[in-house]
């Protein structure tokens, strides 16, 4: 494995655990990645996205054994992470209450889509889709 493909594999694995670790970062800091008032747990609809980016955490983790086979996953990765910030920053503007998203899950997100979206170009790893 090429240095750059370590590099991708070791920032998959990193943001992969970290994707599964929303739950917890909801709960010590609710204003910046929780995306409604009260509880994390009090919403089912929290519980959903937190479901979802554990199964995501866990393929991302597992497309670090082969980035290249994985690409379309990661480039996926990486362009819904450049949406969901773009979505969350302006939810953020707009609304008062959310602005902790400005310094939590915003840059976190833009920060991802930057090491994997450098790491995959740099790696030369474009994605294909089969028909």
């Amino acid at each position: 494995m090429s240095d750059r493909n370590k590099l991708l594999s070791a920032a998959l694995v990193v943001f992969g655990a970290a994707v599964c670790l929303v739950y917890p970062l909801a709960m010590l800091w609710p204003s910046g990645w929780a995306w409604h008032e009260g509880s994390p747990a009090a919403s089912d609809y929290f519980l959903m996205i937190v479901g979802v980016y554990a199964t995501l955490g866990i393929f991302m983790i597992r497309a670090a054994k082969d980035p290249a086979a994985n690409a379309s996953l990661i480039w996926f990765v990486v362009w819904s992470s450049v949406v969901h910030a773009g979505v969350m920053a302006w939810e953020a503007m707009r609304n008062p209450m959310m602005q902790g998203h400005l310094i939590g899950d915003v840059p976190i997100l833009l920060f991802v889509a930057i090491v994997l979206g450098l790491s995959m170009s740099r790696a030369g790893t474009r994605a294909t889709v089969a028909v």
